[in-house]
């Protein structure tokens, strides 16, 4: 079980020779299990997913358990799989990004790192900006939807 959360929203910028540090607030709640390995794919939008060791191995086994035999599955395994890479923090918290991820999320020279609980996001700043939701009623129906049960008027977060 993952205890620690990553969280917020940091902007930072890439060195010129394509590495990005890791803010120390995401570094400090990277589980010690994971030391300074962390996993990079790319993710289903145009960015890319930054994993501890840990969180990645839950991820990695439910992939690995479907059934190589089924081509659906192996198409998926391909595709979810392609240009995963394990990249190690140096002792500054820096990270390489391979030039091949950075064209896939269009990230050039700033980017945006955004803490998803048990994974980062790392975005081109505009691209980000387009898949974020703009109109907060659509927002808050979303929220209304996942966040609330049926334990009566309001749900569990109704105070």
């Amino acid at each position: 079980m993952i205890t620690q959360l990553l969280s917020g929203e940091y902007e930072c910028k890439l060195d010129p020779k394509g590495r990005l540090v890791l803010p120390a607030k995401v570094k400090a709640n990277l589980p010690e299990a994971s030391g300074n390995q962390l996993v990079l794919v790319r993710g289903f939008e145009p960015c890319l997913v930054l994993y501890p060791r840990a969180a990645w191995r839950v991820i990695h086994e439910k992939v690995m358990a479907l059934d190589e035999f089924n081509e659906e599955y192996r198409q998926f395994q391909r595709n979810f799989f392609r240009g995963m890479t394990e990249v190690e923090l140096d002792t500054i918290g820096r990270f390489m990004l391979p030039r091949t991820m950075l064209r896939y999320a269009g990230i050039e020279k700033e980017a945006i790192i955004v803490g998803l609980g048990n994974r980062c996001e790392i975005w081109d700043p505009e691209r980000y900006n387009d898949f974020l939701i703009k109109d907060q009623q659509s927002f808050s129906k979303l929220a209304q939807k996942f966040l609330t049960t049926e334990t009566g008027p309001g749900g569990p977060l109704a105070a």
